[in-house]
C-alpha cells in the first residue's frame, strides 16, 4: 500500500500527520509526504511550533498512479494553505476522478470543499467546518469516523486528534482493499 500525505509547509497538526504515517508504515505500507514547496514542513501542536518533517516530493511533480490512497491531515493553517494552491487542489480532485480512496481529518475537509468533491457525500470534520461542508453540498455529521462510499471511491473522515485510532483503523481497512 502506497499512501500520499499532502500537507502545506506550515501549519499541519503534528499528531494528525505522525499518527497516520506510523499506522501506514506499521501496516507494511509506504508513506510519502507531499507538499507545495520543497522546504521542510513545520508542524504544530495546536498553536505551538513542533517538529519539522522532510518533504519527499512536490505535489506539482507527483503522479496519482504512484499512490493507492491519499491522507489529508488537519491543522487550521494547513488546509487553508492547500486550498489556495492549484496543484494541491487538482491533486486531491484527481484522486476522486480516478476512484482512489481519500482520508481527511479535522480541518482537512476544507481542501475537499475547494476541490468540489463533497457534494452528495456524508462526512465529518472539526465542527467549525459544518456550514462550509453543507454549503458545498455535503452532509455533515458529528461522528468519530465516517466512511462514505459515495461514488467510485471511498472517503474516510474524522473530527479531531482524539479520533485518530478509529480514523487510522478505518482508512487502513479501506485503503488495503484497493491496494490488494
Amino acid at each position: 500500500m502506497r499512501v500520499a500525505f499532502l500537507v502545506a509547509n506550515e501549519g499541519v497538526e503534528q499528531i494528525e500527520l505522525t499518527d497516520p504515517l506510523a499506522a501506514v508504515t506499521q501496516a507494511g505500507g509506504e508513506a510519502s509526504v507531499l507538499s507545495i514547496k520543497s522546504s521542510d514542513v513545520q508542524a504544530f501542536n495546536h498553536l505551538d511550533k513542533a517538529d519539522t518533517f522532510a518533504v519527499d516530493r512536490l505535489v506539482a511533480e507527483a503522479q496519482i498512479e504512484d499512490y493507492d490512497g491519499l491522507v489529508l491531515p488537519g491543522g487550521v493553517a494547513n488546509p487553508d494553505a492547500l486550498r489556495m494552491n492549484n496543484h494541491a487542489v487538482d491533486f486531491v480532485r484527481a484522486f476522486f476522478d480516478v476512484g482512489k480512496p481519500v482520508a481527511a481529518i479535522c480541518h482537512a475537509p476544507w481542501t475537499l470543499v475547494e476541490a468540489d468533491v463533497v457534494r452528495g457525500r456524508r462526512l465529518t470534520s472539526w465542527p467549525s467546518l459544518r456550514t462550509d461542508i453543507r454549503n458545498a453540498g455535503g452532509e455533515w455529521v458529528n461522528e468519530q469516523v465516517v466512511v462514505c462510499d459515495g461514488g467510485p471511491n471511498i472517503l474516510v473522515t474524522s473530527r479531531k486528534p482524539a479520533d485518530l485510532k478509529a480514523f487510522d483503523e478505518a482508512f487502513l481497512r479501506e485503503f488495503s482493499k484497493i491496494a490488494a
